[in-house]
C-alpha cells in the first residue's frame, strides 16, 4: 500500500457506517495502516497482531467482517478461517484474506476454506474498501444472531421475543421484547 493510494481516495459512497472491522495482521505497519484508512472509510476498527487474540476478540465483540492475514508466525490466517466456520456464532462472519501468496492454488486454499475473498498484497486499498462494501452489502454485515439467549434459568427466544423461566413463559409488554 503506497502513501499516494493512501491518500488519493476519498471515503466510498455508503461503506462503514458503524460496521466493526477486525485487522487481523502480524505486521504492525500494515495493521495500523489498514486501521487508518478504514476509519478514514467510516468503519470502527479493531486491530489483532495474531490469531490467539483474534480469538480471543471474537469471542467477546461481534464483528461485521474479518480481514485476515494469511502467513502469521503460529496459527495461520486459514486455520484461524477454518476455527471461525466451525464456531456456530462466528460461521456467517464475512472473511477476507489478504496476503502476500497469491497463486491459485493459494487462492482455492483459501476459498475453500470458507473465506469470502482473497486480496493479495501488494494492495489497493481503494479496491479493500469496495471489496469490503461488496462482501457487507451481500451478506448483509452482520452474523446470524442465535435463536436463544440463555443466562441461567431465563432463556430469551429472539425470533418470537419471548422470555422464559424454568420452560414457563413469563409475559413481556411489546416495548420490553423490543428491548
Amino acid at each position: 500500500m503506497s502513501y499516494e493510494s493512501r491518500n488519493r481516495s476519498g471515503p466510498v459512497a455508503g461503506a462503514g457506517v458503524g460496521r466493526h472491522l477486525l485487522i487481523v495482521d502480524d505486521d504492525d505497519r500494515i495493521r495500523e495502516l489498514l486501521k487508518e484508512y478504514l476509519a478514514r472509510e467510516g468503519y470502527r476498527t479493531t486491530g489483532a497482531a495474531h490469531a490467539a487474540a483474534a480469538r480471543r476478540l471474537m469471542e467477546l465483540i461481534e464483528f461485521d467482517l474479518v480481514i485476515l492475514d494469511v502467513m502469521m508466525p503460529g496459527e495461520t490466517g486459514l486455520e484461524l478461517t477454518s476455527w471461525v466456520r466451525s464456531k456456530a456464532q462466528l460461521s456467517k462472519t464475512p472473511v477476507l484474506l489478504l496476503t502476500a501468496r497469491g497463486e491459485a492454488s493459494d487462492r482455492i486454499d483459501g476459498l475453500s476454506r470458507g473465506a469470502d475473498d482473497y486480496m493479495s498484497k501488494p494492495f489497493d486499498p481503494k479496491e479493500l474498501a469496495l471489496r469490503i462494501e461488496a462482501i457487507l452489502r451481500r451478506t448483509g454485515g452482520k452474523p446470524l444472531t442465535p435463536r436463544e439467549i440463555r443466562m441461567g434459568s431465563v432463556t430469551f427466544d429472539m425470533e418470537r421475543l419471548e422470555l422464559s423461566k424454568d420452560g414457563v413463559p413469563l409475559r413481556l409488554t411489546e416495548a420490553e421484547a423490543q428491548l
